[in-house]
């Protein structure tokens, strides 16, 4: 059984990324969680202005999250590396594929992966493609996006950022998820949430969707969770008090 730690990915502070992000780093801080999630600081603050403020606080940064096309971007995607090495991050997730729509558009992603994740275990950073929930939708005779990419890909260099919720939103079980893919998991988005009358999906803060989250805590120890990023897409309450509850389920009911 792993002993995982939590960190916040700060998309649920929306804009405020961009206009405060002392304040959120203060939030975060408050809050209680130890790291956080987020694209390439020096790219969007400044190097020193980042550093400084990560120092003020305390903050470690758990991953960088960046889409599809940043990757596809050799430019950019050298400067993205240069960056998780500058600040000794170990992990790069990706969004996105090529084509959510045909099983080409999932080949064509898997091959650049499979070329990306061998290029960033050469700098000592895992690749971690994040799913979504499309990425479950059958895209003729029975296959889905998350078949292919696990069949197309190779397990040693490319690995799954687990988001519990929309594993659940596209209708499978995140616990047997995460146990059908042990040899693939160890970075995870604990998201919460329900579907609305419409069937769109409403983001909640931790413990109050219909997102199993203790059977797949239990199953992300069992296969050795390193990171347990608690992801909010959007949310009705103040930041603070919203990743203050979130924190709290996650110390209080899941142990991290």
């Amino acid at each position: 059984m792993s002993t995982p730690t939590a960190a916040i990915q700060l998309i649920v502070f929306g804009e405020r990324n961009r206009t405060d992000f002392a304040g959120v780093l203060n939030d975060v801080k408050a809050a209680g969680f130890p790291a956080i999630e987020a694209g390439n600081l020096f790219a969007t603050y400044g190097e020193d202005e980042a550093r400084r403020l990560l120092a003020e606080t305390g903050l470690t940064v758990c991953g960088a999250h960046f889409g599809y096309g940043e990757y596809a971007d050799d430019t950019k995607l050298a400067g993205h590396i240069a960056y998780c090495k500058a600040m000794g991050i170990r992990h790069m997730m990706c969004s996105g594929v090529a084509d959510t729509k045909t099983i080409e558009g999932y080949k064509t992603s898997s091959a650049l992966f499979n070329q990306i994740g061998k290029r960033l275990a050469e700098e000592g950073i895992t690749f971690n493609y994040h799913n979504h929930a499309w990425e479950f939708e059958d895209l003729g005779g029975g296959t889905n996006g998350m078949h292919v990419l696990a069949s197309e890909t190779d397990p040693s260099v490319v690995k799954f950022n687990i988001d519990v919720f929309w594993v659940t939103f596209g209708g499978e079980d995140p616990a047997a998820f995460i146990r059908a893919h042990a040899h693939r998991a160890g970075y995870y988005h604990f998201k919460d949430g329900k579907k609305d009358a419409a069937g769109n999906p409403v983001f909640l803060e931790l413990g109050r969707g219909m997102v199993d989250l203790r059977g797949a805590m239990a199953a992300a120890r069992e296969v050795g969770a390193e990171w347990i990023v608690a992801e909010q897409d959007r949310t009705e309450l103040p930041h603070r008090e919203s990743v203050t509850i979130s924190r709290a389920y996650l110390r209080d009911s899941l142990g991290v």
